[in-house]
């Protein structure tokens, strides 16, 4: 059995500040990322390959004229994270998590960050891809069972009061579209 080929370490030439441009400017167009993450991203290929012998790279600066190009835009990337990640039934605390380990400072995440219906839509869409509560085949009588489901949503990043009152629905309740008080 061969061993897969791998690239020798020496053979990656140490980074100038051109490249690590390009390198920037093509993580920017294949990836949409905070600038918070870019930095990140440059940081870590400058220690995996170092700098060329006479150079200074600033990967601020680099990563501050894409901003300022408008190739990164943390609003655009908080807005778009935060949407996918409710219409995957995730509640708000989780949406802040996310925003918060991209680097997105407290005003944007802010600002992206659901209305009260949008988050109880939310909830509702992960109690139904979990059929938790009213989506349930049969009422959930064990306690352990309903502490499980009560677990499981909170780490989703739902409200508590929003999660009891789900989960006390009977089966093929009706649901309210407006969030509960």
């Amino acid at each position: 059995m061969s061993e897969a080929v791998r690239r020798k370490p020496s053979s990656l030439r140490p980074l100038d500040g051109a490249r690590l441009s390009e390198m920037a400017l093509a993580y920017v167009a294949r990836f949409a990322t905070s600038r918070a993450k870019l930095i990140a991203y440059l940081d870590r290929k400058l220690r995996e390959r170092g700098i060329a012998e006479g150079e200074e790279v600033d990967i601020i600066a680099i990563a501050d004229r894409l901003v300022a190009l408008g190739y990164v835009d943390d609003a655009a990337f908080a807005g778009m994270k935060a949407r996918s990640l409710l219409g995957r039934g995730y509640g708000n605390r989780r949406v802040d998590a996310a925003l918060r380990a991209a680097g997105i400072d407290e005003p944007t995440r802010d600002d992206a960050r659901a209305d009260a219906d949008a988050a109880w839509a939310a909830a509702i869409a992960f109690a139904r891809r979990r059929r938790f509560g009213p989506f349930a085949g049969e009422q959930v009588t064990d306690p352990r069972q309903r502490d499980r489901q009560f677990a499981a949503m909170l780490r989703a990043g739902h409200d508590a009061r929003w999660v009891r009152c789900l989960l006390r629905l009977a089966p093929n309740a009706e649901i309210s579209e407006t969030a509960p008080d």
